[in-house]
């Protein structure tokens, strides 16, 4: 399984933009996956979740009511709006290793993707 994701690109403050993860040759719908992203100096930090079979959805605080995660034609999208200098990252998404529903943390999940850059300017 090798999660590729793709969609990043160069924003201005307050700009838009969708991020999306695709794994060629699965079916992405019985995984849980989820994104994350990663910027310079910074731990890796969980933003959303979303569960296999449409079992249910989870935010990290930081990003709840600006980012939407959702399936696509056997991709997930994260959805991102109302973007700030802080959203500057690597954004990745990884496969939940163990079981199909997002987990409490934002542990056990692999099958980590090559990321995609998003920079947003002010």
């Amino acid at each position: 399984l090798r999660l590729v994701e793709s969609g990043g690109a160069l924003v201005h403050s307050g700009g838009s933009l969708t991020l999306s993860c695709a794994a060629p040759g699965y079916t992405l719908i019985h995984y849980a996956i989820g994104w994350f992203r990663q910027a310079p100096g910074k731990e890796r930090e969980g933003l959303a979740c979303i569960a296999d079979n449409g079992r249910g959805l989870k935010y990290a605080p930081s990003v709840k009511g600006r980012f939407t995660i959702f399936r696509g034609d056997n991709t997930v999208e994260l959805q991102m709006s109302d973007l700030n200098a802080e959203d500057t990252a690597t954004y990745y998404c990884a496969v939940r290793l163990n079981g199909g529903l997002c987990p409490a943390g934002w542990h056990d999940f692999g099958h980590w993707g090559q990321g995609t850059q998003v920079n947003v300017s002010l």
